[in-house]
């Protein structure tokens, strides 16, 4: 019979912390899961660690293979997946015993929902900088997939290891993919222009590991420039379908890296958008800098590029007042 989950995981060299992440795996809660373990290319100990987590438990699977890297990796995964659910789970995270519980409870229940996360908590605490605590609130905060996809083009809205998804949808957008930036939040893109509802438990169900060392500080294809192409790429198909002219909301540091790959895209900027005064009547790059009170709804879209603290709050309120639809009339991207 097939199990309830497949636990997607990709490892290499994580002999230090696969240990823990296997014994959490082994205190779940829901005991009908299997894990399927691509070891893509260890030199440490962490292929013999899985062979003797295998040997002692059959719903361990390993797959060893060269050294291909995670998107290879996590395909090669997904095609020897058996169960209707797949979780993600990296090598040196950590799962609370009753998270495949409560996902696949809540997928079994809520069956217009095609992904489920759960909220993070970051480990070890006194290692956190802030800009990371507050990355982990934001994304604590959206629940419901209205919320999710208001911040969809903000950040990447899930920790991937925290997720639960329908195989059938994963394999419907074509598994994971190599284009430069993070396979995940690429995926997440694809999966919402596929009409795919997302939601997250309330609870914090993975203990996510915080170190020098995590992709997500160190891999070219998480940078802050590969970001904005992933973005950039999927609005290209969305919002800025068939669009040659947009509205910059910001004339700040990010509002100029957003000016250059959008002019490299073919797309104008044709007017910025700011609340400096000292900036309203210049013109940065021959586009002319007009107040917000110029800002009036369907006169095309508008990129906001403003990441000050507590900026998107205010320019949400203000745009609400003035008519202004986000989805329609403009999108958060920073």
């Amino acid at each position: 019979m097939r199990p309830q989950v497949s636990i997607l995981m990709a490892v290499r060299n994580e002999q230090a912390h696969l240990p823990a992440a296997l014994a959490s795996l082994q205190a779940q809660s829901l005991r009908d899961w299997e894990l399927v373990a691509v070891d893509d290319g260890s030199r440490d100990r962490t292929l013999h660690l899985l062979r003797q987590a295998a040997a002692a438990d059959p719903r361990v699977r390993i797959i060893p293979r060269p050294p291909q890297g995670l998107v290879a990796g996590l395909n090669t995964g997904l095609r020897h997946c058996r169960a209707p659910l797949i979780a993600r789970m990296d090598g040196d995270d950590i799962c609370h015993p009753r998270r495949l519980e409560l996902q696949s409870l809540f997928l079994r229940r809520q069956s217009e929902i095609g992904l489920v996360a759960t909220r993070v908590r970051h480990f070890p605490r006194w290692r956190l900088r802030d800009g990371m605590r507050a990355y982990e609130q934001w994304q604590n905060e959206a629940l419901d997939h209205e919320s999710i996809m208001r911040e969809l083009y903000v950040e990447s809205p899930f920790a991937h290891p925290s997720v639960m998804m329908r195989r059938s949808i994963l394999l419907q957008a074509g598994g994971y993919r190599d284009m430069g930036w993070a396979e995940d939040y690429d995926l997440w893109l694809r999966l919402a222009r596929r009409g795919v509802r997302f939601a997250r438990l309330p609870q914090s169900l993975l203990y996510w590991r915080d170190r020098p060392q995590r992709l997500t500080r160190t891999a070219q294809n998480c940078s802050a420039e590969a970001f904005r192409l992933c973005k950039l790429h999927h609005l290209q198909r969305s919002f800025l379908k068939d669009e040659g002219e947009v509205t910059l909301w910001g004339a700040g540091m990010e509002g100029k890296a957003w000016r250059r790959i959008l002019a490299q895209a073919g797309v104008k900027v044709t007017r910025w958008v700011e609340v400096d005064r000292r900036k309203i009547g210049q013109k940065i790059h021959g586009a002319p800098v007009v107040p917000i009170d110029a800002l009036k709804a369907g006169e095309g879209p508008v990129l906001v590029t403003v990441g000050a603290r507590g900026a998107r709050s205010q320019i949400r309120t203000w745009s609400r007042e003035k008519g202004l639809k986000e989805g329609r009339d403009l999108i958060f991207v920073t």
